[in-house]
């Protein structure tokens, strides 16, 4: 499993994944587990101190999630959050039982955005139901991530999942939006990387 910061006795990473859905969830706030967690479901074991959650809230979804969140366990920003959905950013929420920061990030406004939240497939993490990026819309995130100056470590993770996934990948899909993304390059770079190994 994934290493994670040390929790009192009883609490879980599990536990704190679970109430952060569970509030966005009441709060009609639709979302999607995103960054090291979800790559684990795609053969990726990364350690992390962050959870990562794609969200897509209107303001008034946002409110209602900022009003039922549990202010004596978690720790948020209201204006920050508030600008994070007007900018199309992230903020975040600490959760001061166990350590965990989840990164809430709001969905962007552009075609692979729409089309990577809309795909999002049902899973189990740490024992909570939640839905998670596809495996091709987690390779193409990381490639982007990685062509504008994030960790090498983006380009070995998609490396890693073509090698383990590649048989069962939509490739059409891949080749349509690495255009769109302008990543075209990058993907037959790590495809020719995956073949190798």
């Amino acid at each position: 499993g994934l290493p994670r910061p040390s929790s009192p006795p009883g609490m879980t990473t599990g536990d704190t994944l679970g109430l952060i859905l569970a509030a966005l969830d009441r709060a009609g706030v639709a979302s999607m587990l995103a960054g090291s967690f979800a790559s684990s479901l795609h053969c990726l074991a990364r350690s992390t101190s962050d959870i990562d959650v794609v969200i897509d809230p209107t303001p008034s979804t946002l409110d209602r999630f900022l009003d039922r969140l549990d202010r004596e366990r978690f720790y948020a920003d209201d204006v920050a959050a508030r600008r994070a959905l007007g900018a199309r950013d992230q903020f975040n929420v600490i959760d001061t039982a166990t350590g965990w920061k989840v990164d809430l990030i709001i969905r962007k406004d552009r075609p692979f955005s729409v089309s990577e939240f809309e795909r999002r497939q049902a899973a189990t993490v740490l024992g909570i139901e939640t839905a998670v990026a596809t495996a091709e819309d987690t390779i193409l995130a990381k490639l982007e991530w990685a062509r504008l100056g994030g960790s090498g470590r983006q380009r070995q993770d998609v490396i890693e999942i073509l090698r383990i996934r590649g048989h069962d990948l939509d490739h059409p899909y891949l080749d349509r939006w690495a255009v769109e993304l302008g990543v075209l390059d990058d993907l037959a770079q790590v495809r020719r990387a995956a073949d190798d190994l």
